[in-house]
């Protein structure tokens, strides 16, 4: 979607005398020169921090991707749910991409349901987890360290939206936002539960100032803690 640009080449595009693009090409060369199309057909550049958000969501949904492609020990509800997270960060960059005003047909738009089914997700994960002592550095299994770069990629997505917010606020669905940090919270629980083996591996303040002139090759790697 945030690749493509299928306005059709004689409709005020830059390549004007160009043949037609149907809306399945995957090439349109109308971007070619640094804009790209909103939602509702305007342009706009592509450093654009509307764009850059919502290419921050297609990151995400990769990142999600390679956790379903890859995971192990996933039970089939939580793979279900991921292949569902990645359906609805499309609609999250469809609802992006589309200004709030001016829009000839009604557009897809981020609800709080959107919201309230993450939240009730994180009750649901969460609850036979133990408590946190303190802060979890990532990693553990595999599946939980993608999960937990999935998490990172969706903080870095609500940073942008909330950078592009304060420039396009008047044409931004406000919901998105907490959209985003649900489901960044989402992806955290369900990295602990990959790790429910394993155990969290917990952040340990000052650990090199503590270990003094030990050299970083040299230092401990920190035991699992069971929790």
């Amino acid at each position: 979607m945030t690749e493509r640009d299928t306005r059709p080449a004689g409709e005020g595009s830059a390549d004007s005398g160009a043949e037609s693009v149907a809306p399945s090409t995957t090439y349109s060369r109308t971007g070619d020169d640094g804009s790209t199309a909103l939602g509702d057909q305007s342009r706009t550049g592509k450093a654009d921090l509307r764009i850059v958000a919502y290419g921050e969501y297609e990151e995400a949904g990769a990142a999600i991707g390679m956790v379903i492609a890859l995971g192990a020990g996933l039970s089939d509800e939580v793979i279900t749910m991921l292949a569902r997270l990645q359906n609805d960060l499309v609609d999250v960059g469809a609802d992006l991409c589309a200004p709030l005003e001016g829009q000839p047909t009604p557009a897809l738009r981020i609800d709080t349901g959107y919201v309230e089914r993450l939240e009730r997700a994180c009750d649901h994960f969460d609850a036979d987890l133990p408590a946190l002592p303190a802060f979890v550095v990532p990693g553990g299994t595999a599946t939980a360290a993608m999960l937990h770069r999935a998490r990172a990629v969706v903080r870095r997505a609500e940073r942008a939206t909330q950078e592009a917010h304060q420039h396009h606020g008047e044409h931004m669905n406000s919901v998105i936002g907490g959209y985003l940090n649900r489901l960044a919270s989402l992806l955290f629980i369900l990295a602990r539960g990959a790790n429910a083996e394993h155990g969290d591996t917990l952040w340990q303040p000052g650990l090199s100032a503590q270990l003094g002139e030990t050299e970083l090759w040299e230092m401990p790697v920190p035991e699992p803690v069971e929790t």
